[in-house]
């Protein structure tokens, strides 16, 4: 069997499993985390949330369970990083859960997420750079900030039903394929195709209109889950291909709170001033979002793999230009968003 006859399996077993378990947990759910509409939400009505849960636990169950079966040699090399990723977001799962239930302050929901960040960057392969000219000490700090940042703004994007899904079904299956390839460690490769398999799964129950929401549990770990990915895939591949991935969770997210700190508002507040949040409030059907959100996490796909070829080859001029193209690409999507309300 191949490698990326292994890495479906993978998927697909994660989807199956996340599928089946969900209903399981949904009595529970249902009695002890109803989310309420709230200045932030889409949906009318009290809705179950904590589905993340199931998906977390599908990636520790795959991961772990293949390092116990020492399934075909896969878990090699980074090892570390990526057990203690899994526990590190376990324990986010934990923090979300009581999040969920009864909110934390935003003072200690921020420092818990930066100590397991911290947590997980400190066991990072010392040759893991991102710019072997910058000290040592200084890009971790960078990197322990960029995490902080890319667990909340994954929190902030997961707004509407699917949203999530279509973003990280993408960049999940991308990475996964990325291990085929040798661009990302295998350890990283199980853990994205575990991801992608998992958020598959809960796709079933999160599309419009939802029956089940990832909540705070599910939506921190798996932004600590993707941060962590795409910090391997810049370290050894392409900075450039690991800012593409995500590109519109990172300028839809990192604009707003632009957008607000600019007009003077607390930035703590529950708010539904993201791009995709106007067009929906704007007269667009959530499923058209979402398929426009999808079409263009493809298109960035595939603009990350040019830039990957042009990281490896060394052309520069390449690699700007894809940059400067999925920029180009998501600023348009996201004006059209915005231009639903005014």
């Amino acid at each position: 069997m191949t490698l990326w006859q292994q890495i479906l399996i993978i998927i697909a077993g994660s989807a199956a499993l996340a599928a089946a378990l969900i209903p399981c947990v949904m009595p529970l759910l249902r009695r002890y985390a109803l989310a309420r509409p709230n200045a932030r939400s889409s949906h009318k009505q009290p809705t179950p949330q904590g589905g993340g849960a199931v998906i977390v636990l599908v990636v520790m169950l795959v991961f772990f369970g293949l390092g116990f079966l020492q399934f075909e040699g896969w878990i090699t090399g980074v090892m570390s990083y990526y057990s203690t990723l899994l526990i590190a977001a376990g324990v986010m799962a934990l923090i979300g859960a009581v999040d969920d239930i009864r909110p934390l302050p935003a003072v200690v929901r921020l420092i818990l997420q930066t100590l397991l960040v911290t947590w997980v960057v400190a066991t990072a392969p010392a040759d893991w750079r991102l710019v072997p000219e910058v000290p040592m000490l200084l890009e971790r700090a960078f990197c322990i900030f960029a995490g902080v940042w890319f667990v909340n703004l994954v929190n902030f994007m997961d707004g509407v039903d699917l949203m999530t899904v279509a973003e990280g079904v993408p960049v999940g299956a991308a990475l996964a394929f990325a291990a085929c390839v040798g661009l990302l460690s295998l350890n990283g490769g199980i853990v994205a195709a575990a991801l992608c398999g998992g958020l598959i799964g809960f796709a079933l129950y999160n599309r419009h209109p939802a029956k089940l929401f990832l909540g705070d549990v599910g939506s921190l770990p798996i932004g600590l889950m993707l941060a962590a990915l795409l910090f391997e895939l810049a370290a050894r591949t392409s900075i450039v291909a690991a800012l593409l991935l995500p590109m519109y969770f990172l300028v839809d997210a990192t604009g707003t709170v632009v957008l607000r700190w600019r007009a003077g508002e607390n930035l703590f507040e529950a708010h539904r001033r993201h791009a995709y949040q106007n067009a929906v409030d704007g007269g667009w059907g959530v499923s058209s979002v979402i398929v426009w959100v999808l079409g263009l996490n493809l298109v960035l796909v595939m603009l990350a793999c040019v830039a990957t070829l042009a990281s490896l080859l060394e052309i520069r001029w390449l690699l700007g230009l894809t940059l400067a193209q999925g920029i180009a690409t998501t600023l348009y999507v996201s004006r059209r968003f915005r231009a639903a309300l005014r």
